[in-house]
């Protein structure tokens, strides 16, 4: 049976420390910022995280772009050269093209290498709700699963990812259209914090709202409450637009419900930041209905 490798993109938003421990092949989306265009690469090489903030909190903004069809015909050569298979799983398809850019690149090399096997599957996920999905195939790729094992894994498990968030700031949402400008405006005058999440078919989607930040921080695990499988033995991911302390208050909640002790925080990286903004605090696990 010939190995496989695991691909993803930025926007699964792990560390470059679990990319790599998983023995995943990560392609960077950029943003273009100011003068220059940045990479969005996990170890934040381009663009460090805290100085990206800083600079979308001193009021620059940002431009973004997919993994182009180039960049992926790139990587997956050098894999397929190598005797192995990919197993491709991206940002969702309704948020960003990587996943048609994927798609084509797929298609353009399968003539090339015809023995080899190329299957690319559309998370639907976003930020570590689409790390989630990676690294739970990840696991199952340790477990001695085939590529279609893990792939149909991926199909399945899919819907099930729950992703739940909140934004500080509602100009960030207005500005990408997420929101109407009466909505943002009231909403700051009265501290209206949004509850999101991402539906079915991967669009981010407002289902309530909170008064005050605490409250809004709270509703993310009240969520969980609803709808999680099992939330004490499962994996937590938990990202976070530079605000640490509050995903460190959303752990702790969760720790204090449910017992989960496997919760993994890290940043909300500068590609969907761009549009989500300082302050943006995001909860993904395993829940049954999306």
């Amino acid at each position: 049976m010939r190995d496989f490798v695991i691909m993803t993109d930025s926007c699964c938003d792990m560390t470059a420390a679990m990319a790599e421990d998983l023995g995943l092949s990560v392609l960077p989306l950029s943003l273009h910022m100011g003068d220059a265009v940045y990479r969005n690469w996990l170890d934040g090489r381009d663009i460090a995280f805290q100085d990206f903030y800083s600079r979308v909190r001193g009021g620059q903004d940002a431009a973004t772009a997919a993994v182009s069809v180039g960049d992926f015909e790139t990587e997956m050569r050098n894999i397929l050269s190598s005797g192995r298979d990919v197993l491709c799983v991206s940002f969702s398809s309704a948020l960003s093209t990587t996943c048609q850019s994927a798609s084509i690149a797929a298609e353009d090399l399968r003539p090339e290498f015809p023995e080899a096997k190329i299957c690319v599957v559309d998370s639907l996920c976003a930020s570590l709700g689409q790390g989630l999905l990676v690294w739970l195939c990840a696991q199952e790729k340790k477990r001695g699963r085939t590529l279609e094992e893990v792939r149909d894994f991926a199909e399945e498990t899919k819907g099930k990812v729950c992703h739940w968030f909140t934004v500080d700031d509602l100009n960030h949402l207005k500005r990408g259209g997420r929101i109407s400008a009466a909505t943002a405006l009231f909403g700051t005058m009265l501290s209206i914090k949004p509850v999101m999440h991402v539906d079915d078919g991967g669009y981010l989607t407002p289902v309530g709202k909170a008064r005050g930040r605490k409250a809004s921080l709270l509703a993310l695990v009240d969520e969980m409450e609803k709808t999680a499988i099992d939330p004490k033995n499962q994996t937590v991911f938990i990202s976070h637009g530079d605000c640490l302390l509050d995903a460190e208050f959303v752990a702790e909640e969760i720790r204090r419900r449910f017992g989960t002790e496997a919760i993994h925080i890290n940043y909300v990286g500068p590609v969907i930041g761009s549009h989500s903004g300082p302050g943006t605090m995001a909860l993904f696990f395993l829940g049954t209905p999306r």
